[in-house]
């Protein structure tokens, strides 16, 4: 995909959870193609705030939609409760009468999650808050989008998850209610597959590696100017990317006329990489989850020769 090419001109997104991190990422990214992206949140400038209590906006995003090149729309959502997400929805069909591309991204579990505590020692109220926002949120969104955007062939769903579904077949991801969430995630786009793909539509699962977002540069102590400065600590974060790798991962499904190849697929940034041929804002092209199960799993020393 030719990265200053606008190859997505006319088409309309939904990024449903948009605010930070890798959904920010792919809405500036199909801003920079061209699209109308409508970016969904609980922090906003209004006063509103998600579980992590942290300064991003919704309407920030939005604006580095338009800055990009695009048109970003901020509409202030919580979707775990229908009647916003319907009349998220309907404000989309009034104003534009389509929905090419829906991304599920809404998640905010990352607070809630205690690391490696069998299910019988996690706090179970938190535990229920992480699937409800993990599952119940892509279901909501899902169920209330998908008419809408099965008005016209080609259209594409990206279910967001973190690891693809070969890692996690066979690895323990943190704790019972992360490993169950993201496992949920991934069987979403498979089950969407069959229900999308005699309609027209493809629906995939889609990890990023090891992401620099807002979040994980803060806990670092470290700024996207400065990252390298964690390795010191951290040393198997040089494999890490940016939110706009995976932003432009999927521009390049959303523009692909052949994207059905990969429907009810898990899918990473590092691999549609190679398939396509764009790189991360540096120019390379990390590829995470071969490193982790190269590398970083077998407690190999960090190095990303070959790696990205």
């Amino acid at each position: 995909m030719g990265q200053t090419r606008r190859t997505l001109e006319g088409r309309v997104a939904l990024v449903a959870g948009g605010t930070r991190g890798a959904g920010r990422g792919i809405a500036v990214q199909l801003g920079a193609q061209g699209a109308t992206v409508y970016v969904t949140g609980r922090s906003s400038r209004g006063g509103g705030r998600s579980e992590y209590d942290r300064p991003e906006t919704v309407e920030e995003t939005a604006e580095l939609v338009t800055a990009a090149g695009g048109y970003g729309i901020a509409v202030v959502a919580d979707h775990l409760v229908p009647d916003q997400v319907e009349a998220l929805v309907g404000r989309i069909e009034a104003e534009q009468g389509r929905l090419d591309v829906l991304v599920n991204d809404i998640w905010g579990g990352e607070r809630l999650f205690e690391w490696e505590s069998p299910v019988w020692e996690h706090d179970l109220d938190k535990g229920l808050r992480l699937l409800r926002l993990a599952i119940d949120t892509h279901a909501i969104t899902s169920h209330f989008a998908l008419p809408l955007l099965l008005r016209e062939r080609g259209g594409l769903v990206v279910e967001m998850t973190d690891g693809t579904a070969e890692y996690n077949a066979d690895r323990y991801r943190n704790s019972f209610f992360y490993d169950l969430a993201k496992s949920a995630v991934l069987r979403m786009a498979f089950a969407l597959g069959h229900e999308l793909g005699p309609r027209g539509a493809t629906a995939v699962a889609l990890t990023p590696g090891w992401l620099r977002s807002e979040m994980m540069l803060d806990a670092f102590g470290v700024t996207e100017a400065t990252w390298r400065d964690a390795l010191e600590k951290v040393p198997h974060f040089a494999i890490s990317e940016t939110p706009a790798y995976v932003g432009r991962a999927v521009a390049a499904l959303a523009a692909d006329p052949e994207v059905a190849r990969w429907n009810g697929q898990s899918l990473s940034s590092g691999q549609l990489a190679r398939v396509y041929g764009f790189t991360d804002l540096d120019g390379s092209r990390p590829d995470a989850w071969r490193y982790m199960v190269e590398v970083q799993d077998p407690d190999r020393p960090a190095d990303t020769t070959g790696y990205r």
